[in-house]
């Protein structure tokens, strides 16, 4: 672990990792409420395997904050963590449930994030009404009480900006390998995705004709339809 200084001097820590070759960019890990288990630095490995610098900042709350941080606090903590990453090239923001709730505020939030990416983000369908300022992408359990697909849908429909991809009998949790939620199928499938958003917006690769583009896409999209139910596509004109 590392030690890096929020915006308003507190001190937090820091799980690094480094690729063995120079770095194509930077891709910040965040944590879900359990914070930087040997779950998430195996994350923050497997970025920095794909030559990226990755770090994961352990979200702490300040005095008072009894049960985690508050948003205002962890925004300071991962802008902090951004600024500690780019200058080694773009920054992607990657994270995990209350993690992919923080990756999707970051987006419209920090300065120097090239992307986000979510995993089944807690508490995102409360922010479907502001547009996207970076492209975003989001990976969604379709079996999630949580996060049932009436809401989806909704956000869906009110979100066309965002690219939002949602994976069949999957639940909240399924990217964790030592979790009973645990969807090698989905896991996979979303690792691709997210590897190739961070290739296109960190790396600077042109884009294929990813279906499901959103309105950040610069190539034409495929108008077919759709021929399974994990790929949800932008809205009907």
């Amino acid at each position: 672990m590392i030690e890096l200084t929020s915006g308003d001097g507190r001190s937090f820590s820091a799980y690094r990792a480094e690729p063995t070759d120079a770095p194509k960019g930077a891709v910040v890990v965040l944590p879900d409420v359990y914070g930087v288990t040997p779950h998430l630095q195996k994350e923050v490995e497997g970025f920095a395997a794909q030559g990226y610098v990755a770090i994961a900042p352990a979200l702490a709350p300040q005095e008072g904050e009894s049960d985690g941080p508050s948003v205002t606090t962890a925004l300071q903590d991962i802008q902090a963590t951004v600024d500690a990453v780019k200058g080694v090239g773009k920054v992607a923001i990657v994270g995990y449930d209350w993690g992919g709730y923080l990756a999707y505020v970051s987006a419209n939030s920090l300065s120097d994030v090239a992307c986000a990416i979510s995993y089944y983000p807690a508490g995102i369908s409360e922010e479907r009404w502001v547009k996207r300022k970076i492209p975003t992408l989001l990976h969604l359990p379709e079996n999630d009480p949580s996060l049932p697909m009436e809401e989806i849908v909704q956000f869906r429909a009110q979100r066309p900006d965002v690219s939002a991809f949602s994976y069949p009998e999957a639940r909240n949790g399924f990217n964790f390998d030592a979790a009973e939620s645990f969807n090698e199928a989905a896991a996979q499938s979303a690792r691709e995705r997210t590897l190739f958003w961070i290739s296109q917006y960190v790396e600077g690769q042109k884009p294929i004709a990813l279906k499901n583009s959103g309105s950040y896409a610069q190539a034409k999209v495929d108008k077919k339809k759709k021929k399974s139910g994990d790929d949800m596509g932008p809205p009907d004109a």
